[in-house]
């Protein structure tokens, strides 16, 4: 005789692998049955209130309806739900106690995911959408001398952009961000030659940079933030030969066969490079969960994926790691006084701890208050017409905290979410924790 239900995990949440190639994972009715499952779950407990959108709308529907239960509600307006998630996992792994291992084996974000896969898979992803995560395409397009003063200034007029709002959908007065004329590919054309690493704990001394399509294309300023630092360290820098994004926005929109197809671009390429004894980074969290946890649960059975899961970090837990082991320099030039830090949802959940805060804190005269809340821009969700009012009243708490504290500066890991954030206060601007650090070191 089976015993009772448990009420919640007393265990660490164990993430299953997505059977995105199973056939029934795009049955749509069987989706919905699932979807049913789950949302009555989520009703019953409401933990996740706070988080997003997704569960004021599915409560409200619940609500709303003449049964006031699930089943009231009408599977069309499931999709409701589903268009107010990015995937953030922090529902997953900071609220839900039903996660695996507990026998209703809940995994919201990814059962949000396979419901956009089925929407991408039935042709009902907007256009815009699909512009909006062609990362690649864009930054070729308009990262040069000769586009990207032009798309820059045209982002800047407000009857332009009111323009764009109505015909594309993208809202006139979200943050967007800037191209640069000078990639960070081309900024660091020329690195020091390669030479061997002085391994550290896990560490091998020596790490490749995933440059990503936002530092590469929009602020490449970030890269070589990062390159002087950690060459200041006596860190070899090299970056990956060749790049295509990492997928995530791809994922994001459901595109899961996008989202193959740069795995297969990229893997060989990182797989690659850990053969010949190189640790990974990337600057953007969302890239590095990606390649820690996304595709890896895509792909369980590709070793090459395995192995660079298993060499890749993020920069600030590689540096701790690094001061562990007596790796890291604390010559510290400058303070930074008082820095209000927006810890990153996708840098939150790879379960490293709060390592930026840990080194920032390092640094004389200088106090950092970390501030775990959701931004709400997630890349493409802030910048769309429907969503941008939710993105800015997700954000509102967070610049309530900001304006609080009155820092001298704003950083966030996710640079996206750190000009957010400054967009929404109205002033100062917003700057990435590797630059900070590079201030302070004056190098």
């Amino acid at each position: 005789m089976a015993g009772p239900v448990r009420e919640g995990n007393l265990q660490a949440p164990t993430r299953h692998a997505l059977d995105w190639r199973n056939p029934d994972f795009f049955d749509e009715t069987k989706l919905h049955e699932e979807m049913e499952r789950v949302f009555d779950i989520c009703h019953g407990c409401r933990r996740c209130v706070s988080l997003c959108q997704s569960f004021p709308t599915l409560f409200d529907l619940v609500d709303e309806s003449e049964s006031l239960e699930v089943d009231g509600v009408a599977k069309a307006d499931y999709a409701k739900v589903v268009d107010q998630c990015y995937l953030c996992d922090l529902c997953y792994l900071t609220k839900c106690p039903y996660v695996p291992p507990h026998e209703w084996g809940l995994d919201f974000p990814h059962l949000m995911l396979r419901a956009k896969a089925v929407a991408f898979q039935k042709g009902e992803t907007k256009l815009r959408d699909k512009a909006l995560t062609s990362t690649d395409t864009m930054g070729g397009a308009f990262a040069n001398p000769i586009a990207a003063p032009v798309v820059n200034f045209i982002n800047t007029l407000a009857p332009l952009r009111r323009a764009l709002e109505r015909v594309a959908g993208v809202d006139a007065e979200a943050w967007l961000p800037e191209y640069a004329s000078k990639p960070l590919r081309k900024r660091l054309r020329v690195l020091p030659p390669e030479t061997a690493g002085a391994p550290a704990g896990r560490t091998k001394g020596k790490i490749a940079l995933f440059a990503t399509c936002f530092v590469n294309n929009n602020e490449p300023e970030i890269g070589e933030d990062f390159a002087a630092v950690f060459a200041h360290n006596g860190i070899p820098v090299t970056l990956a030969t060749k790049e295509r994004c990492c997928g995530m926005p791809k994922l994001e929109l459901g595109d899961l066969e996008a989202v193959r197809r740069a795995k297969e671009f990229n893997i060989p390429v990182l797989a690659e490079l850990v053969d010949r004894g190189w640790d990974l980074t990337a600057l953007v969290p969302s890239c590095v969960l990606m390649f820690k946890q996304e595709l890896p649960l895509m792909f369980p059975e590709d070793s090459d994926v395995l192995k660079v899961k298993a060499a890749f970090f993020d920069p600030f837990e590689y540096l701790m790691l690094r001061h562990k082991e007596g790796q890291l320099k604390t010559d510290f030039a400058t303070g930074l006084g008082k820095v209000s830090y927006h810890a990153a949802c996708h840098q939150r959940v790879q379960n490293v701890g709060p390592k930026t805060k840990e080194i920032l804190s390092l640094i004389p005269d200088t106090s950092i208050d970390i501030i775990e809340r959701c931004s709400g821009h997630d890349g493409t969700y802030a910048v769309k017409a429907e969503f941008h009012d939710l993105s800015m009243k997700i954000v509102k708490p967070v610049v309530a905290r900001v304006n609080q504290a009155d820092p001298d500066h704003v950083s966030s890991d996710c640079a996206m979410a750190g000009h957010h954030i400054a967009s929404a206060r109205g002033k100062g601007v917003a700057e990435h924790p590797i630059s900070l650090l590079r201030k302070a070191y004056g190098v």
